[in-house]
């Protein structure tokens, strides 16, 4: 499948009003509510879900721009990278991710606007491509963040 520049910004722009609409109004005591985690893995909070997605999206524009990721999570796997972004904003305030999560939102939309047309239809990719900008986020909004905003003591 190719994809349009114009399908793809839109995709970007829905899923994060939707996770921004979700995350906007939290209480200090909801973006500290722990996520339904595996046993094993990080205790994630929401505030870290949100950091994970927007680290993965931040990516995206580095992708666009041909810069490599940074070294610390160059060549790593999933888990491993995962833990690197879960240390580095597990003490920052639920403010500093909120604002970081808008921050690289806009640099996704610009960088996409300045993409060269071949990155969106210079080959045939997976319908979910780039996955990083709607659909990770949006399992994460549901699967994780929607569900811990439904337990008890929320």
């Amino acid at each position: 499948m190719q994809h349009s520049r114009q399908e793809v910004i839109q995709r970007t722009i829905r899923e994060f009003e939707l996770l921004d609409h979700l995350v906007a109004n939290l209480s200090e005591k909801e973006w500290m509510q722990l996520l339904p985690r595996p046993e094993g893995k990080d205790p994630w909070t929401i505030k870290d879900a949100v950091a994970h997605i927007t680290h993965f999206k931040a990516d995206v524009t580095r992708s666009i721009h041909r810069i490599p990721k940074p070294t610390e999570v160059r060549g790593l796997v999933e888990s491993a990278e995962n833990h690197i972004i879960y240390l580095r904003w597990r003490d920052r305030s639920p403010q500093e991710v909120l604002a970081w999560h808008r921050q690289v939102q806009k640099e996704v939309l610009v960088a996409l606007q300045d993409a060269p047309e071949e990155w969106f239809s210079g080959r045939e990719r997976r319908a979910e491509w780039p996955f990083d900008l709607d659909g990770h986020s949006a399992y994460h909004r549901i699967k994780d963040i929607e569900e811990a905003l439904k337990q008890p003591g929320k």
